[in-house]
């Protein structure tokens, strides 16, 4: 309201309404008078119910989650079988907090959950306990992809397992060229879509990207299992295929397969995460490459939509101590070696040689 009278005060003022004709000196008052309205006027802001009202969700992305063991290793003493036990929190003990303050986190779950059930016939196979998904429930990961080459080691029936398992503990999953619509706790809508190598087909990713859009989707994933083993450079159908994804109207490109790091792309309003290796990787015992990350990544939404914000990079060891893994991932010091190693991987000036993984 007061607003308005200063601008209706400054219209009579300058129109010659109001007081009858003055003297100039009365005139040049008036000026003065006018100058110090506008002044006013300029400094007067909106109502704090008329401001740009903005949202913002922070998304935690990991890499490989293995929650289980080869059959060789599973009784093992310092396997991860023996090592979680009935110990849900013990594989995120030192960086749990992370997922327990986000909006939503995403793993890549590698690997049967099942009781029962015999190995395929191929050189690594990775099986855990139906109730190890409560690493997952207990520590706040919200949402998995099982797109990739090792959630069917144990045949089909496993892989039926390890989803009615999913199912029954709330956790979404995206599957093999399909999409998952998830709903976070505070309202984000969030479509996931997972590919695997073995086809990565652009054309059904893109149409699933379009349908998710027209579903209501505000953020939109793909999450491609791609790449090549133990290197730390994309290949070509990596960047054409993750292009193709933002190009098409993902927001998020999360990949994994390589079990090492690999840079980090912004791309046409998207952003691109080639491969965040190993996280909680009960496969090896011995890991060659102890290097991985947590990103945060912030989400905004306001009257104009979604757009991404700042991205967090929490350097990691997939092990708390040296020798071996202990399946359990600790953030690097700042500064120290392996916080510094794990940032040249991820902005691409790393110049190590890329690792052989048997």
């Amino acid at each position: 309201m007061k607003k308005l009278v200063l601008i209706f005060t400054l219209i009579l003022l300058l129109s010659g309404c109001g007081p009858a004709a003055e003297e100039p000196e009365t005139m040049e008052a008036t000026a003065a008078s006018t100058e110090a309205v506008l002044a006013e006027t300029e400094e007067v802001t909106l109502p704090a119910e008329t401001a740009p009202r903005e949202e913002r969700f922070l998304l935690t992305f990991v890499g490989d989650c293995t929650l289980g063991s080869n059959p060789i290793n599973y009784y093992a003493p310092f396997g991860f079988i023996k090592t979680v036990g009935e110990d849900w929190s013990y594989p995120f003990r030192n960086i749990g907090g992370y997922f327990l303050e986000d909006e939503c986190s995403f793993a890549n779950l590698e690997g049967a959950l099942c009781d029962t059930g015999n190995p395929m016939q191929k050189k690594h196979t990775f099986r855990g306990p139906e109730a190890f998904v409560h690493i997952l429930t207990e520590n706040s990961v919200e949402a998995v992809t099982l797109a990739n080459n090792h959630t069917l080691d144990y045949g089909s029936d496993a892989y039926d397992t390890t989803r009615e398992t999913l199912d029954a503990a709330g956790i979404p999953y995206a599957e093999r060229d399909s999409a998952v619509f998830i709903s976070t706790k505070n309202g984000l809508t969030i479509g996931l879509y997972g590919m695997v190598y073995y086809k990565l087909d652009v054309e059904d990713m893109t149409r699933e990207i379009a349908a998710l859009r027209e579903n209501g989707c505000e953020l939109v994933i793909v999450a491609p299992h791609w790449g090549a083993e133990g290197s730390y450079q994309p290949t070509q159908e990596q960047i054409d295929v993750g292009h193709a994804a933002i190009d098409a109207g993902a927001d998020i490109v999360w990949g994994s397969h390589p079990h090492v790091l690999q840079p980090i792309e912004e791309y046409n309003g998207g952003v691109i995460y080639y491969s965040l290796g190993n996280f909680v990787f009960g496969g090896n015992l011995y890991p060659k490459d102890l290097d991985s990350a947590l990103l945060q990544q912030e989400v905004i939404r306001d009257e104009t939509g979604i757009r991404l914000g700042e991205l967090t990079i929490v350097p990691v060891s997939v092990s708390s101590i040296e020798k071996r893994n202990n399946f359990q991932p600790t953030p690097y010091e700042s500064g120290t070696e392996g916080y510094d190693r794990v940032l040249s991987k991820l902005d691409g000036s790393f110049s190590g040689p890329n690792l052989t993984i048997g």
